[in-house]
């Protein structure tokens, strides 16, 4: 199992035909994602990397039954690209794009928080359940903008994240760097950690999913055996998924903050990536984990053996003798298939038997007759 994407996505590419969109879907494709339309305005009746074109989302939806979209439009249009699949009724966004005004991010924000919550009044949910609501037809959820996107080793890839890199196994990832995922990643499969679903939330100041949210999606997955979160300087997202662990989660949680040198007042590399007013500093961020009993990891380096560890203590003493176990019948399963020695005959003054492999000691009337002999 995995989260938000699997074997059933059924994905439209907005922005097709653009450099982007055109490489990221072959490179989508070649995965074994099904991406199954592209939209781009004007070019519909055309097919890309044998993808059919349609002029918009509720077309696409119309003919081909998606359930996801992936938007590699260029900034200006982005949140209009938001804004067209949220209202076409796909349950899941996911906006590559970087660069896009907080002012439209905001707007976007909003308008998918509504139909989420119009959702979730259809479907009958109390007022108190509706921030997290994440169940039914049109919910929509917007993950990003400025993010990587997501991916389920083995079922499907939305996004940019090298799929070459990831293997299948207990480890769910999320992070704010998207250059980070890919190195953590690395490290985790070379050390034979598969991960469940690795997501890259974004960096952006203003995003549609975030910390709190992926963690309660790991914590749900029954295929996720530990998490790893990648945070950064700036805002308070990091404190506050602190907090959700202590009082929501109990799955292992390792962390690691981006950005422990960054100067005050500095901005590296995110929008959303600055310490300002003295507060949103990496030590901030380590201390609020370390408080709630989440190991951090200085480097990232250090987190495939954190979570190696994480995993070890939290799997029952009969799993964690399994390894052993299976070398043990395998040893035992080899001399079964061996071939049976051929019986030797039998020699003069055996037992009784002829089985030279009696081995009871001779009574007192046999050591005579062998000291007499």
């Amino acid at each position: 199992m995995s989260i938000l994407i699997d074997r059933h996505t059924r994905l439209i590419v907005q922005g097709i035909t653009g450099r982007d969109g055109g490489f990221h879907t072959q490179q989508m494709i070649a995965y074994g994602t099904r991406v199954v339309a592209g939209v781009t305005p004007g070019r519909g009746g055309e097919k890309v990397h044998g993808v059919p074109v349609f002029d918009s989302v509720a077309e696409a939806i119309a003919e081909t039954k998606a359930n996801t979209s992936v938007i590699y439009v260029p900034a200006p249009f982005a949140t209009d690209a938001v804004y067209e699949a949220a209202d076409a009724g796909v349950g899941l966004i996911v906006c590559i794009t970087e660069g896009i005004p907080v002012r439209d991010a905001m707007g976007a924000w909003h308008h998918v928080a509504a139909l989420r919550d119009a959702a979730a009044v259809r479907a009958g949910a109390p007022a108190n359940a509706r921030r997290n609501w994440d169940s039914g037809a049109g919910r929509p959820r917007l993950i990003g903008p400025n993010c990587p996107g997501l991916i389920s080793p083995g079922q499907s890839k939305v996004g940019i994240l090298p799929g070459q890199i990831c293997a299948p196994g207990p480890v769910g990832l999320e992070s704010r760097s998207g250059t980070l995922t890919y190195e953590v990643v690395a490290q985790l499969t070379h050390a034979g950690l598969g991960q469940s679903t690795c997501i890259g939330i974004g960096g952006d100041p203003i995003i549609g999913t975030s910390f709190v949210d992926t963690l309660e999606l790991f914590e749900a997955d029954p295929a996720t055996e530990a998490i790893v979160l990648i945070g950064e300087i700036g805002g308070s997202d990091e404190e506050e998924a602190a907090q959700f662990i202590r009082r929501r989660v109990r799955k292992p949680v390792v962390a690691f903050i981006a950005g422990q040198t960054a100067p005050p007042g500095k901005r590296m590399g995110h929008a959303g990536a600055i310490i300002s007013g003295g507060s949103g500093t990496a030590a901030e961020k380590m201390a609020a984990f370390a408080a709630v009993g989440v190991p951090v990891a200085r480097i990232p380096s250090e987190i495939p053996g954190l979570i190696a560890e994480a995993l070890e203590r939290r799997r029952p003493r009969g799993r964690r003798s399994e390894a052993p176990a299976r070398r043990e019948n395998g040893r035992n399963a080899a001399k079964a298939r061996r071939p049976a020695k051929a019986a030797r005959p039998a020699r003069a003054g055996a037992g009784r038997n002829g089985n030279k492999g009696s081995r009871k000691p001779a009574g007192r009337s046999g050591t005579r007759a062998a000291r007499a002999r």
